[in-house]
C-alpha cells in the first residue's frame, strides 16, 4: 500500500469501511461478514475506477461515472470514498505496491547472472506484463497530479533507476560513475517511451514492439559490456 499503511494509519477506504460497519453494528469490531462485504464493495469500486481512468483519463473521470461503472449509486460510493482523489490514492497505492513487488522479482539475483539477452528477457517481460495487465497504473502515474501518487511514483522511479545502476556496475566495472548514471537514465527513458507504444497495441503488434525494445537495448548495451555476468 501507500504511505498511510507504512505509517500505521488506515487508508481512506479502510477507514470508511471501519466507520460504516462500526456504525451499523454499534461495536468497535464489526462482524467478519460485514467486513468482507465492505472489502468486496471497495474492490468493486476500485475496479470500476480503473476502467474509467483508463478510458477517460483521471482529469475527466467523475465519481458519478465510477459509480455507474460499478453498478451502484453515488451515495454508496461516498460511504467508502469521499471524492475522486481518495479513490485514485487507494488504487494507486495498491498498484504501486504490486509494481514494487514486480520490480523485485524481475531484478532477483538469479536473473542478474544471465547473459545480457536473457537478462533483458527476464527483467523486461514481467515489468511489461504488469503494465499491460494494469493499464490504470500508467494512467494514474502519469495523468493525475495527485500529490501522494506523484511522490510515490517518483520513489518508484528512483528505486528502479538504482536497480539499473547496480546491474550496470556489475557488467561495466570500468565505467565511471557519471557514465553509469547517464546510461541508466537513458535505459529508463527508452523503456518508458517504448512502453507507450507497447500499451497502445495488442497481440502481434504489441509483441513486435516489445521485441524492438529489447533489440534497441541490446545493441545499445552490448558495446559497453566488459565482463561476464556476475556469479
Amino acid at each position: 500500500m501507500g504511505k498511510n499503511s507504512e505509517k500505521g494509519t488506515k487508508s481512506p477506504a479502510a477507514a470508511a469501511t471501519a466507520t460504516t460497519t462500526a456504525a451499523d453494528t454499534g461495536t468497535a469490531a464489526p462482524p467478519r461478514r460485514r467486513q468482507a462485504r465492505g472489502e468486496r464493495r471497495i474492490s468493486q469500486l476500485l475496479a470500476a475506477a480503473a476502467g474509467v481512468f483508463c478510458r477517460t483519463g483521471y482529469a475527466s473521470a467523475s465519481t458519478n461515472a465510477i459509480a455507474r461503472e460499478a453498478g451502484v449509486s453515488p451515495g454508496t460510493l461516498y460511504q467508502y470514498f469521499p471524492n475522486k482523489e481518495a479513490i485514485a490514492i487507494e488504487l494507486g497505492g495498491q498498484l504501486l505496491q504490486r509494481a514494487h513487488e514486480t520490480h523485485g522479482q524481475a531484478f532477483n539475483p538469479e536473473n542478474l547472472q544471465r547473459p545480457l539477452p536473457e537478462l533483458l528477457d527476464a527483467v523486461l517481460d514481467p515489468v511489461i506484463a504488469f503494465n499491460c495487465e494494469n493499464p490504470a497504473f500508467w494512467a494514474l502515474m502519469h495523468g493525475t497530479g495527485v500529490p501522494g501518487i506523484a511522490q510515490e511514483h517518483e520513489e518508484l522511479h528512483t528505486g528502479l533507476l538504482t536497480r539499473i545502476e547496480t546491474v550496470l556496475r556489475d557488467f561495466c566495472p570500468q565505467a565511471a560513475a557519471h557514465e553509469i548514471t547517464h546510461t541508466s537514465n537513458m535505459i529508463l527513458g527508452i523503456f518508458k517511451s517504448s512502453l507507450d507504444l507497447i500499451l497502445a497495441h495488442e497481440g502481434d503488434e504489441r509483441a513486435a514492439y516489445t521485441a524492438e525494445l529489447k533489440t534497441v537495448l541490446l545493441r545499445y548495451l552490448e558495446p559497453m559490456i566488459t565482463t561476464a555476468p556476475p556469479h
